[in-house]
């Protein structure tokens, strides 16, 4: 989580039993137009693909974004532009498309994994 930022470091993607490398909202947020932070999402991107982790791009806000991702080859993503912060009951709602919250009666396991950019 939040790789590139903090006490995160090159050495743990071998060390730690990870599948999946998150990028922090703050390479994801200049991302625009003009291309800014591009090449490091794409290097980060990249690094991930040749490790073979799952990566996922937090933060995204704008179709820019979503857009520059997409062509850089994220697999997944997660900010305000793809869907607000939700708790179970709201999640299982969102995704069904029903209008009252609905608790599951299944394990959290058994709820299938989304890819936010396809």
């Amino acid at each position: 989580d939040d790789f590139g930022t903090g006490y995160s470091n090159l050495s743990y993607l071998v060390r730690l039993p990870i599948s999946t490398l998150k990028i922090d909202r703050s390479f994801v947020s200049p991302i625009n137009d003009d291309g800014a932070n591009t090449e490091i999402v794409r290097t980060i991107i990249a690094l991930s693909k040749n490790l073979g982790l799952a990566v996922v791009a937090e933060g995204i806000e704008t179709n820019a974004q979503l857009q520059a991702l997409k062509s850089l080859g994220c697999e997944g993503g997660q900010g305000y532009l793809l869907a607000k912060p939700m708790n179970q009951n709201e999640l299982y709602k969102y995704l069904i498309g029903a209008e009252r919250p609905i608790i599951p009666s299944s394990h959290p396991d058994s709820i299938p994994q989304i890819s936010a950019i396809q």
